[in-house]
């Protein structure tokens, strides 16, 4: 149940948390009780389904190609539909866990999941297989910021960030055993398998939450805000189109590529208006940039996110395309980062209680940032660096565990009880977006470095060459193949322009890492204060 204050002094998205005129209506433990723990197990539950999926499908790209006669371009789009069905769900899940409450739109965001994942699994072709990942995205869109608000509401502000420091590393399992399991279900079974996997944990989370959760109570609500809905979420999804559309099209100026992200931004534009000046209950309350610290973490989170999903992406691709590993070789070189991560995330997590979030964000970015110039030395350098890549990825996830949670628990500690589902959803929607601008971002830069490279020209054109002739059955006549292919110390050459296209995109993601020293240094530095008889966040449920 919601326990919602009446108190005229409550805070506001600006102003410091007032002193209640009355006792507070719930006591937050210092310590991690065990009831929170438990709710918190259902809720890594379903975040790790989640997670694993995205990281399986990351690692079977090729696969896809393989299996279905595709391209990397059409290919690509099995994670661009499900992000761009995350993007236009995510907005709603404030209103709907106010209007349905978070134990019923939780089970029904796993539901859909699950749904998705059977029909992705049973899918002919690659468009249906796209059409799927979509049906998937509609659950999986709201499980991150439901679970989130869920834990911020039990939790308390006092403690979210040891909270975050437990619940993150389970959750980092889903990162470190995504691409192996993805790997070895590949290899020793079939893709079908990467889908069919979370049908399993969708039925341990559903049973869980239906025995642990607390009951929905029955609250009045706001009205949806019809008028968002029809300009954020279409927009949202149409930009993001236009943005995911470049890397296949080659070029912004193409129709396709500019036309849909300048109809997206024009409806963004339009929300951003209404929620400001018309709506009295917005989808997403922007007025919460009001909150210089909610506005500095927003802005972090998004440089972060753009450059570490951007170029994170990309890391199994080098792997196996430069390195020509298989897809389970691939998946365990990424186990540094999770580690990396894990190792870092609960000390994180406690000195952010003690010490406010600004410090620790800043010793997580300098580790990314160098990190990330470790792996792109290696990466410069070629195979015979492969533990300076490690290495490299080691350090990314250790500034990882001190950068994320922190981040996205500044913001929710700067806002009132009443703020905080909608606080939520802001920051999931600023991530995503983030993530799918920055993929696009390094997609596009990756492939101008291809187009630049006559040897890898030469080379994609031997593929396609070779992948016609594996669908006619007929083998591809030698005069059409490029004279660079039959030159001496041709792929030499190739290995050296592919290493130099993947450090280009690397380093650019260290300079947008570097970017995000400028608003976290304005972070606090020093921890939530609650005054005596404050109850500063409501308990689950509603």
């Amino acid at each position: 149940m919601v326990h919602r204050s009446d108190n005229p002094r409550a805070r506001t998205a600006s102003g410091p948390p007032p002193v209640q005129d009355s006792p507070p209506e719930h006591d937050y433990p210092e310590n991690l009780d065990v009831g929170l723990l438990k709710i918190a197990g259902v809720c890594v539950l379903a975040a790790v389904m989640a997670i694993l999926d995205t990281t399986v499908v990351s690692v079977a790209q090729r696969t896809f190609i393989a299996q279905f006669a595709s391209t990397q371009a059409v290919v690509a789009w099995t994670m661009t539909a499900y992000t761009l069905a995350l993007a236009t769900v995510i907005p709603l899940t404030g209103w709907a866990a106010d209007r349905f409450g978070t134990k019923r739109l939780f089970m029904g965001s796993i539901f859909f999941f699950a749904a998705g994942s059977l029909l992705c699994a049973m899918a002919p072709n690659i468009t249906l297989l796209i059409a799927f990942r979509v049906i998937q995205g509609i659950g999986g869109g709201m499980l991150m910021p439901l679970t989130f608000t869920i834990l911020t509401r039990e939790a308390g502000p006092r403690r979210l960030g040891r909270l975050m420091a437990v619940l993150g590393i389970p959750m980092l399992l889903g990162p470190i055993g995504g691409p192996i399991l993805g790997g070895w279900l590949i290899g020793s079974y079939s893709w079908q398998w990467i889908f069919l996997i979370n049908l399993p944990i969708a039925v341990i989370a559903l049973v869980l939450a239906a025995v642990i959760f607390p009951k929905d109570q029955p609250a009045p609500a706001e009205s949806l805000d019809i008028i968002g809905v029809l300009l954020l979420s279409p927009g949202l999804a149409t930009f993001l189109y236009g943005v995911s559309s470049i890397p296949g099209r080659g070029t912004v100026t193409d129709k396709h590529v500019w036309l849909p992200a300048s109809i997206g931004m024009l409806l963004i534009a339009c929300f951003v208006f209404h929620a400001l000046y018309r709506a009295d209950h917005p989808l997403i309350d922007l007025r919460l940039f009001k909150n210089r610290v909610v506005a500095l973490a927003n802005t972090s989170m998004f440089l972060f996110a753009a450059a570490f999903f951007g170029a994170g992406l990309l890391a199994p691709s080098y792997f196996q395309q430069l390195l020509h590993q298989s897809p389970l070789q691939s998946g365990l070189h990424l186990i540094p980062q999770g580690l990396g991560a894990m190792s870092t995330m609960p000390i994180a997590g406690r000195f952010m209680d003690k010490r406010g979030p600004g410090k620790v964000i800043l010793v997580g970015i300098t580790l990314i940032a160098t990190g990330m110039a470790v792996f792109a030395f290696g990466v410069w350098k070629q195979a015979d660096y492969l533990p300076l890549l490690l290495i490299g990825l080691a350090i990314q996830g250790m500034g990882m565990g001190a950068t994320m949670m922190p981040l996205s628990g500044s913001a929710i500690q700067a806002l009132g009880p009443s703020q905080v589902a909608r606080g939520s959803t802001l920051i999931n929607v600023n991530q995503q977006v983030a993530g799918s601008v920055g993929t696009a971002l390094m997609s596009v830069i990756l492939t101008n470095q291809f187009n630049r490279s006559e040897n890898i020209v030469a080379a994609n054109k031997v593929a396609a060459l070779q992948e016609q002739a594996a669908r006619t059955g007929r083998p591809p006549d030698p005069a059409a193949l490029p004279p660079q292919v039959q030159a001496p110390g041709f792929l030499q050459s190739l290995t050296h322009d592919l290493s130099q296209a993947y450090f280009v995109v690397f380093a650019v993601a260290v300079g947008l890492v570097a970017l995000v020293f400028i608003p976290a240094s304005f972070l606090p530095k020093k921890p939530v204060q609650t005054l005596p008889g404050q109850a500063p966040a409501p308990v689950l449920a509603h």
